[in-house]
């Protein structure tokens, strides 16, 4: 009988075992299950709103070759903000927004002083790739000057620019690239991407940094225009990061690698 007792009593804490197993895998599960549910449903939130946004900017410009290309990120602006908290105003009286309104002027100035440069680099480029997309990048610049007075309507100022030197800099290499590079050279595309990304890299930072301070004044509908613009030039980054590396820089590293060969000189 004592025999039998210790094996009942073993098989109860072999079925104790088993069932605790089985609760902790299937909380495990459950833990997992939710963890993934929430990434996956994060994931499809994110590209649901690049998708939105790239529809509702492809109708703001009539551009045959506009720009679809999309980082596949969004950012929350004020869809992150409970729709309990209101629109912000916007006084221009502190030193925060007196900081905001000069950067917006500051980019202002430097999207309409692009708006200038881009035709020249579209000319002096060599390939159709890079001619076609500094032309996309032109109706793209368009919208997002238009872009940019729509911001300034929604604080209530005039839009106005203020001289951006670091867009003036920038425009005077483009002209010595062009001036010091052979004419129908991959080595003066691979220049002017390097050139074209500087702009872009400027406009991100400031573009970025807009949007943060816009999300933090609750400015909520500056804050939805000016992240747009930022998504944008991030594509339009990445796309001459890709164009540069998938033909561009490999067919300018050869060129000129032929050298002629001299005989010795006659004694």
């Amino acid at each position: 009988m004592k025999k039998t007792r210790n094996e009942t009593k073993t098989r109860k804490t072999t079925a104790s075992n088993g069932r605790s197993s089985n609760a902790q895998h299937r909380t495990g599960s459950r833990q997992i299950s939710s963890a993934d549910g929430r990434q996956t449903g994060s994931a499809g939130s994110r590209q649901t709103d690049a998708s939105t946004s790239r529809q509702a900017n492809a109708g703001e410009e009539d551009n045959p070759r506009a720009n679809n290309r999309s980082t596949g990120r969004s950012r929350q602006t004020s869809s992150a903000k409970q729709d309990s908290e209101r629109q912000g105003s916007f006084e221009g009286d502190s030193p925060l927004e007196k900081f905001f309104l000069d950067q917006l002027q500051d980019i202002y100035y430097a999207e309409k002083k692009i708006l200038q440069s881009l035709p020249k680099m579209q000319s002096a480029a060599t390939t159709e790739e890079l001619k076609e997309a500094f032309e996309d990048h032109l109706h793209q610049t368009q919208r997002h000057v238009r872009r940019l007075e729509k911001v300034f309507e929604t604080i209530d100022q005039n839009a106005e620019g203020k001289k951006c030197e670091a867009i003036e800099g920038i425009a005077r290499e483009v002209e010595s690239i062009i001036n010091e590079t052979e004419e129908g050279t991959m080595t003066r595309d691979a220049a002017l991407i390097i050139a074209a990304q500087k702009v872009e890299h400027y406009e991100i930072a400031t573009y970025g940094g807009l949007v943060q301070l816009a999300i933090t004044m609750q400015l909520h509908d500056a804050a939805d225009l000016l992240d747009k613009t930022l998504v944008e030039e991030e594509d339009t980054d990445a796309h001459l990061t890709e164009i540069a590396e998938n033909s561009i820089n490999l067919r300018a590293e050869h060129e000129g690698s032929i050298r002629p060969t001299h005989s010795s000189p006659i004694e």
